[in-house]
């Protein structure tokens, strides 16, 4: 017996994982780029998964935890090892918020805090992704992030569970703990939360819903915004002087604005275009690759580097 089938009969012998050989990696991110994965494992229970990656350490076996792929950029040439996804869903209610599994819609854990009259999330609906990914960066919008509810995280650190308060997850903006040490997974998260109006809290959602929609339609092939916004205090003085005041928004300043004075828009690399309408948004117009895309992105950080001596920050993740 081949080591390649001695692994695969290894994992198939774990209980409740989901094996698939050769995987389109495009077909499991939302940018639709990427070449296959030798193995795809899925499994919504977490002793499974660490079952999973113990097989895989004593193999040797190169491996990587993904999420829903909302924010990933596959490599063409796919990934050489095994990439696993959890996708525990579960969401209880506690005396003072949520309890939630990371594998799990972030929408759906805004619908359920929402119903149940718990204030917090409602300025996230919309946000493609997990609740396990938006913990891991700490995701966000219109001036709130989720670690503003979260007061602990129990993640595997590469030897076993932990729990970890929210000091402990070092929450910055659009980062976290887990963002550093990449060989930790998310697996749930509690949330604390304030009492709210159910209808008030939908209305929000939904209105967000709508906007965000317009800026990045469903059927887009994207992952939002490219790069992450800036901090108004942290820029360097040529980009302070340039930058309007005004666009200074509790503390955080748009990266389209900066991207925009360097002719961003409607720039392309083959089938990766920056949006006519919005220039931290690229989207795959048809059979983009990783390469075309890495390259746009690398041609825009030039520019406004350049530009504003201003080192922009890809948002977007790599897996390779």
């Amino acid at each position: 017996m081949s080591s390649a089938s001695a692994l695969a009969r290894r994992l198939e012998a774990v209980a409740h994982l989901t094996l698939i050989t050769n995987a389109s990696l495009a077909a499991r991110t939302r940018f639709g780029i990427g070449g296959p994965a030798d193995l795809y494992l899925e499994t919504p229970r977490v002793e499974s998964l660490l079952e999973a990656i113990e097989v895989l350490r004593r193999a040797g076996q190169r491996w990587a935890v993904i999420g829903a792929g909302t924010n990933l950029i596959a490599a063409d040439e796919g990934f050489r090892g095994a990439v696993l996804r959890y996708t525990g869903a579960r969401i209880l209610r506690g005396e003072e918020g949520l309890l939630a599994e990371a594998g799990g819609e972030l929408q759906a854990l805004v619908d359920y805090a929402n119903t149940h009259g718990l204030r917090g999330l409602e300025t996230l609906a919309g946000i493609p992704g997990t609740v396990g990914g938006a913990v891991y960066g700490n995701a966000g919008a219109y001036g709130h992030s989720i670690s503003e509810c979260v007061w602990q995280v129990w993640a595997w650190n590469g030897q076993r569970v932990e729990r970890l308060d929210q000091a402990a997850c070092a929450f910055d903006y659009r980062e976290s703990v887990f963002k550093q040490r990449k060989n930790w997974i998310v697996l749930s998260v509690e949330l604390r939360m304030a009492p709210g109006d159910p209808k008030e809290l939908v209305r929000t959602s939904t209105a967000l819903i709508s906007l965000r929609s317009q800026k990045y339609p469903p059927e887009m092939k994207c992952a939002g915004s490219i790069f992450k916004n800036l901090i108004y205090e942290r820029l360097p003085p040529e980009a302070m002087r340039a930058l309007p005041l005004e666009l200074v928004r509790e503390g955080r300043v748009p990266a389209a604005w900066f991207l925009e004075q360097v002719g961003a828009k409607g720039l392309r690399r083959g089938d990766l275009v920056v949006a006519a309408h919005h220039a931290n948004l690229i989207y795959n117009a048809g059979r983009g690759t990783a390469r075309d895309l890495r390259d746009l992105i690398a041609e825009l950080k030039r520019r406004v580097k350049e530009r504003f001596g201003l080192e922009l920050e890809e948002e977007v993740q790599f897996l390779e």
